[in-house]
């Protein structure tokens, strides 16, 4: 009977002892940190919230601060990745000297949300939404702008611009867009993640692509460029802009998908379609890419990192469409796939 109780008390000890390392090792948690580009926030922040479910020892926190500040903490090392709808120029490549891994992993539109009380549908060429923003056209009642939208009646109101006051990936590749279809754009503000606005218009500057859509919501005349979920969620009408083909399109899952179906991947994976082709193309969409290093300190964060890419290719794709993203074509998924095992 001595024994047995000797027994019974070496089994409980031991069971103590597992339940022990257990919740220890069920309390360790691998944290990765991210930072940079609003446009796909949505998107990103389900993104990282379904895979930590899923992997309950992992917590990946990724901060919407813009894509320049992003690519800054990236090149600071203050953060395990970064995301950009600018992919990273070559000078900034050349200051991380672990090297880096671009990987485009989702594509979306940039829209022009408006805010007119009695317009339910607006028609802008590609003749006059430059000059709303060059400070040439300021008023809603212009006659280009009529020109384009018989039978509606537009307010006799000045055009508020609203714009990015952060340094962003979006503003880059609106930018990039109007220097291809605007030469007074090209060879005035230019292209960039922060450019020198005109002043000859009525501009308020917000922060993010959230901060622009509050304000377009909340400014009777006004007119902003945001990407295209944040004006699905928030229910802000958009503007049907024309296209290369000289068509008016709608933002959509389709006229996006019809846009990225002219892309062609380079070996280092940027891609710009600044005026895409095709009668049914949407004229402003883009890749956004996350930003790795090609080698890590702790392999294990290596390999987490490739994992939630894996995730992002495969379910994260099935959520673009209700999220207002394009997911990435067939071809693209693969190119990506093969690149991020540089990830190391």
């Amino acid at each position: 009977m001595k024994i047995n109780r000797f027994v019974k008390l070496a089994v409980v000890a031991l069971a103590m002892t597992f339940l022990v390392d257990g919740a220890a090792l069920a309390g360790e948690k691998t944290r990765v940190i991210g930072s940079g580009a609003s446009f796909p926030f949505p998107i990103y922040s389900t993104w990282f919230k379904t895979y930590s479910r899923a992997h309950k020892g992992v917590i990946i926190d990724y901060q919407a601060k813009g894509s320049g500040a992003g690519i800054r903490d990236f090149i600071n090392h203050t953060v395990d990745f970064a995301a950009s709808d600018a992919a990273m120029k070559d000078k900034e490549i050349a200051q991380v000297k672990e090297g880096v891994q671009l990987l485009p992993m989702i594509a979306g539109e940039i829209v022009l949300a408006y805010n007119l009380k009695g317009v339910p549908e607006l028609r802008l060429s590609n003749s006059v939404y430059p000059n709303i923003f060059l400070g040439k056209i300021t008023r809603w009642n212009d006659p280009a702008i009529a020109a384009t939208n018989p039978g509606v009646t537009l307010p006799d109101m000045p055009i508020t611009v609203v714009r990015r006051a952060d340094s962003s990936g979006t503003t880059y590749v609106f930018t990039k867009h109007l220097s291809a279809i605007s030469n007074d754009w090209k060879n005035g503000p230019g292209i960039g993640k922060t450019v020198n606005w005109p002043s000859n218009n009525k501009m308020i500057a917000s922060p993010k692509n959230d901060g622009v859509t509050a304000t377009v919501r909340q400014t009777p005349g006004s007119i902003g460029y945001i990407e295209y979920g944040y004006a699905k969620m928030a229910k802000v009408p958009m503007a049907l802009l024309e296209n290369k083909a000289g068509i008016f399109i709608k933002p959509s899952l389709e006229s996006g998908m019809a846009a990225l179906a002219n892309a062609k991947l380079p070996e280092d994976l940027r891609v710009w379609l600044p005026n895409p082709e095709g009668k049914d193309s949407y004229p402003i969409v883009t890749f956004t890419w996350m930003c790795f290093y090609k080698k890590y300190e702790d392999p294990k964060v290596a390999a987490l990192l490739r994992d939630m890419v894996e995730f992002c290719l495969t379910d994260g794709q099935k959520m673009a469409d209700k999220l207002g993203y394009i997911p990435l074509p067939a071809n693209v998924v693969e190119t990506v796939r093969k690149a991020s095992q540089n990830i190391q």
